[in-house]
């Protein structure tokens, strides 16, 4: 160790958590959070302060903006010459800046993130908002501090007459802390502002009668009103932006949209790569074009869609995965005598309003205190003045300045100042012009020095002052909103990313799903071979068939009795020769489980349609139960029982009733039983039924259909090897439950076993899928009515060893895409 060093030991903990404090708070205090009072960060007060000290206001000669930041930089501004020609940029950019306060020349960057051109070639002055920020800087209004090498003075705040903080919000991260300010609409604010002046006792509800929302400068939708009032009232919430979009119609007939604002912070380019990226990955379908058409008019993208595609839902689904919607955070932490605070709307509104307050008192003093400086001066010169004479022989005998500035003193009672201002008064002041201009200048300062004082005592002035002043900011700057505000708008509902539209699904033997458009499937004609359906393995077949709605919940029923939810939306979609997906990838069915049937339930939210409505349930030995829908209105991911299984029984179907409905069971043997729903009481979920039908030894329950006692509905039965039948209802006598009912189809091995039963009119197509995977689509109407007891007609043509594996019936449409074969009468019909 040298000669006079010495080493103090320390605690490196201490030493470590007082130095990161150190820093810490330089960084909140003086870089990355702005000050309540100007909305300012101390880069971008430098800014502003350095080019007023250039003389760059409105009107003036641009200046080069490396000129700028050198003297930014040489003066206040100790950092690299990038931070201060970036905030610069910033304050110039109209797509940043609500309310830009830099009047740029040059390349400034732009929307798509182009970086701005380097400062060698870029000009700036100050706009005209920029000036109402520093103005009666020069009145003693602010404190100012030494600079970093202690050589010049610069303010500690800026006098503003703008509420930036409000008007152009801000953004800033800390240590530990973060600020992320919107902005907001310059007229709304100063409407805020005069009626806080008004009444301090202000609601924050109040308020938000003249604050509406956030108004960004790239315009665009608040979607929803909670996040906004959330972050007015606690200072933090979260506001949803979305494009403003139009859908239009291109010359051949497609649909596009047309993207005309963009959400603030958005880059534009990176926002396009996005979806042209999720295009090409096929997470958003329906888009077949797209391209940036914006200008210096304005923002201009256009998604061209494909023909089928379904506009609102392709918009949804941008929304959704691009940032044609965003969130921004508000979270209002700033500056309050030197310590970061979190701030409601009112806070904010208050804080300036105090700062305005101390701007005027601390201005209406220097006025005050210049004018009394002014009027003393004068009060000698019409001393003199009245003495002209006089005084002229005192100075004319005077030996020097100092002795006649005495013998005035001495004589006329002046002070020094006077003294020293009549010594150095023009020969031309004793005109009498110029006398009559000193009386009138010393009258109106007397007037001025009244009303100032008046000024520093009357509150209520003080008052009237603030809000002439916020009025006359808003008449010269203040413009219409930019950002539209829909209220009371909810979270996405999933629904709205699809079109209601029918669609097909499928489910094989081995448990794969998929949903598949109606429209895919083409209508046949009687006795077709049909067309190739889903691609299943060997050993695989399609098993069952429904038709549901996009927007519909699906209740599946397990062989095992067990009930699961799903949204149809929620199935994946494949093409009609497309495998599908296994069930137990989207539902936690067991794995020795198998669906058996399903309910299309339009809500499970209405507690009228939930009370008055029923599931009925049936079972393969020839069980029934009834139970109310309200019961399978809460959703569980793992499932509910829906209905006590007994050994060597499984369920076969299930039917959405409403009390008053009459039920079909039909037996694999050809025979069948009506009667009334009102016959099977309603129990729990858990029960296990009562006897639906009585089976003969080694029958069993094939299908059950819900029909109205007056419905004109027909019963369609099938047979296994590609016959059917359609008989009249009325010909299935109401019988009491439990019976073992009448012949629905004559069961030879040429028809081979009963496979199913519906409920049809000529408005419905059927549509018969084999289990080789081939399906074929009939219209109802073809087929004519015959007897109960009557064999049947062939309804498709079977290869060999294949059979029927399902049969659903479905509304026809005339608007669909129809092949129609010619017909091929391969009438067989059998009498009994």
């Amino acid at each position: 160790m040298s000669e006079g060093e010495r080493i103090i030991q320390i605690n490196i903990e201490e030493e470590m958590k007082s130095s990161y404090i150190d820093y810490s708070m330089s960084v909140i205090v003086s870089r990355a959070l702005p000050d309540v009072r100007d909305g300012l960060k101390p880069v971008h007060r430098r800014v502003l302060f350095g080019m007023a000290d250039l003389g760059l206001n409105a009107g003036k000669p641009f200046k080069k903006s490396a000129r700028i930041v050198g003297e930014v930089l040489g003066k206040y501004h100790p950092h690299g010459d990038s931070s201060v020609y970036e905030a610069m940029v910033r304050m110039a950019q109209d797509w940043a800046m609500r309310y830009p306060l830099v009047d740029g020349q040059g390349n400034f960057g732009s929307v798509d993130g182009d970086s701005p051109a380097a400062m060698r070639y870029t000009e700036a002055r100050l706009t005209r908002i920029a000036e109402e920020t520093l103005a009666d800087i020069d009145k003693n209004t602010v404190d100012f501090k030494l600079n970093f090498d202690d050589t010049l003075e610069e303010p500690t705040v800026l006098p503003t007459k703008i509420p930036l903080l409000l008007v152009n919000g801000t953004s800033g991260i800390a240590v530990g802390m973060a600020t992320n300010m919107p902005p907001h609409n310059l007229c709304e604010i100063v409407d805020a502002i005069c009626a806080t002046v008004d009444n301090p006792e202000i609601t924050i509800d109040e308020l938000l009668k003249y604050v509406k929302g956030p108004d960004f400068p790239t315009g665009g939708i608040i979607y929803g009103y909670q996040g906004v009032k959330e972050a007015y009232l606690s200072g933090k919430g979260r506001v949803v932006i979305r494009s403003r979009t139009e859908i239009e119609q291109t010359e051949s007939g497609r649909s596009k949209i047309i993207v005309t604002e963009i959400p603030y912070m958005v880059n534009k380019a990176e926002m396009i790569k996005k979806i042209a990226d999720l295009i090409n990955d096929k997470k958003i379908e329906g888009i077949s074009y797209i391209n940036d058409e914006s200008d210096r008019q304005g923002t201009r993208v256009v998604i061209i869609l494909k023909k089928e595609a379904v506009a609102n839902v392709v918009l949804n689904n941008l929304f959704k995965h691009t940032q044609l919607q965003s969130t921004f955070a508000i979270n209002n932490i700033a500056l309050v005598d030197g310590r970061p605070k979190q701030l409601n709307l009112k806070d904010l509104i208050v804080q300036f309003i105090k700062h305005r307050h101390n701007i005027i008192l601390r201005r209406t003093q220097y006025e005050l205190d210049e004018a009394q400086k002014r009027a003393h001066i004068l009060e000698g010169l019409l001393i003199a003045i009245d003495h002209i004479d006089e005084v002229i022989n005192l100075i004319r005998a005077a030996s020097s300045p100092n002795e006649a500035k005495e013998k005035l003193m001495e004589r006329f009672g002046l002070s020094e100042v006077q003294a020293q201002a009549i010594i150095d008064m023009r020969l031309r002041s004793l005109t009498g012009l110029e006398r009559e201009k000193v009386k009138q200048e010393y009258e109106e300062l007397l007037k001025q020095i009244a009303y100032l004082k008046k000024v520093l005592e009357d509150e209520n002035l003080q008052k009237k002052i603030i809000k002439d002043e916020m009025i006359e900011m808003k008449v010269k700057y203040g413009d219409n909103r930019k950002t539209e505000i829909v209220p009371d708008a909810e979270e996405f509902n999933p629904e709205d990313f699809y079109a209601d539209e029918e669609v097909v699904i499928t489910i094989s033997h081995m448990g794969y799903i998929k949903r598949t458009p109606l429209y895919e499937y083409k209508l046949q004609s009687r006795g077709g071979v049909g067309s190739k359906g889903s691609t299943t393995r060997d050993e695989d077949f399609i098993e069952h068939i429904y038709v549901a709605s996009m927007h519909n919940t699906m209740l599946f029923f397990t062989e095992k009795g067990k009930c699961y939810w799903l949204k149809v939306y929620e199935i994946p979609e494949g093409n009609k020769a497309s495998k599908g997906r296994a069930i137990q990838n989207l539902i936690n069915i067991e794995n020795d489980d198998t669906i058996r049937a399903y309910i299309n339930v339009k809500t499970l939210t209405d507690p009228e349609y939930l009370n008055n409505n029923y599931i009925v349930l049936s079972t393969r030995n020839g069980i029934i139960k009834k139970t109310s829908l309200e019961a399978y209105s809460r959703p569980r991911q793992s499932g509910v029982m829906a209905i006590t299984i007994k050994e060597g029984d499984q369920l076969i179907e299930a039917c959405l009733t409403n009390g008053n409905k009459q039920i079909i069971l039909a037996a694999r043997e050809g025979k069948a039983i009506r009667f009334h729903e009102k016959l099977v009481r309603p129990i729990g979920r858990t029960g296990s039924g009562v006897r639906g039908m009585n089976l003969a030894q080694g029958d069993s329950i094939i299908g059950m259909i819900c029909v109205e006692e007056n419905e004109n509905k027909d019963i369609l039965v099938v047979a296994e090897n590609g016959y059917g039948k359609r008989s009249k209802l009325d010909d299935y006598r109401v019988t009491g439950r439990g019976g073992k009912g009448v012949k629905t189809i004559t069961i030879t091995p040429k028809t081979g076993k009963l496979i199913s039963i519906k409920a049809v009119d000529d408005n419905n197509d059927i549509m018969i899928i084999n289990k080789s995977g081939l399906t074929i689509r009939l219209s109802v109407k073809e087929l004519r009515v015959i007897g109960r007891t009557a064999q049947g007609v062939k309804l498709i043509n079977l290869r060999k060893n294949d059979s029927i594996a399902a049969i659903a019936n479905v509304e026809a449409s005339d608007e669909e895409n129809i092949d129609q074969q010619e017909t091929i009468d391969n009438d067989e019909s059998v009498n009994e």
